[in-house]
């Protein structure tokens, strides 16, 4: 059967899994995966947490409460990055705000009402202008916006966020990536939202010691 890339549904992995591990273990191939080959990272000084999303992805949106949490409270030694991912073409639109946002230095002043004015407000941010006027609501001027919105340097960031899927082996959204080597899917063993931060603590102390 065709596989559909798509905002992640929680999976039924749990049958698959390993018949017996210890309550709250966390466990390869049940709460992560390897990401192969494994990916060269920014800081070779830190322990980098990668936060692949898709804007218009409920679950990505849901989970923002938890790892801006964690992120809040994270080691000193982690460095942790959100970084949109491209499966359909659709969402090529929404990485370029993103990285409109980031090269205009308002990242953080759009990235969360971004996610609400799609899931709270119901707003369709679905074409540029509808994102320009976004944009224009948190302070950018359109000038500023177009500029920057089909810049070469965001061309290039957009192109490569289609190739993040094919490196990671990302197959939906929320996925988190920790130090280029493990994959956290959501979805995987049922372990929700807890069980990811839980899987994300895991590994960063694995990498610690290592």
């Amino acid at each position: 059967m065709k596989k559909v890339l798509t905002c992640l549904i929680p999976l039924l992995i749990a049958a698959f899994a390993p018949a017996a591990h210890a309550e709250g273990e966390i466990v390869e191939g049940v709460n992560y995966q390897l990401v192969q080959p494994p990916q060269p990272t920014r800081n070779s000084e830190k322990i980098e947490v990668i936060e692949m999303f898709w804007y218009g992805c409920p679950h990505c949106h849901r989970f923002q409460t938890h790892i801006d949490r964690w992120a809040r409270s994270k080691p000193d030694n982690v460095e942790y990055i959100r970084m949109p991912v491209i499966l359909r073409e659709d969402w090529a639109l929404h990485a370029r705000a993103f990285f409109t946002a980031q090269a205009l230095g308002v990242l953080d002043t759009i990235h969360k009402p971004f996610f609400e004015a799609i899931h709270n407000e119901k707003r369709r941010l679905n074409t540029d202008k509808k994102v320009m006027a976004f944009f224009a609501d948190h302070g950018v001027s359109n000038d500023d916006f177009n500029k920057v919105f089909s810049s070469f340097a965001v061309n290039s960031k957009v192109r490569r966020a289609h190739q993040f899927a094919r490196k990671y082996g990302i197959q939906g959204t929320p996925t988190v990536v920790v130090n280029g080597k493990y994959r956290i899917d959501t979805g995987m063993g049922k372990q929700g939202f807890r069980g990811v931060i839980k899987a994300i603590d895991h590994l960063i102390a694995l990498e610690s010691n290592s």
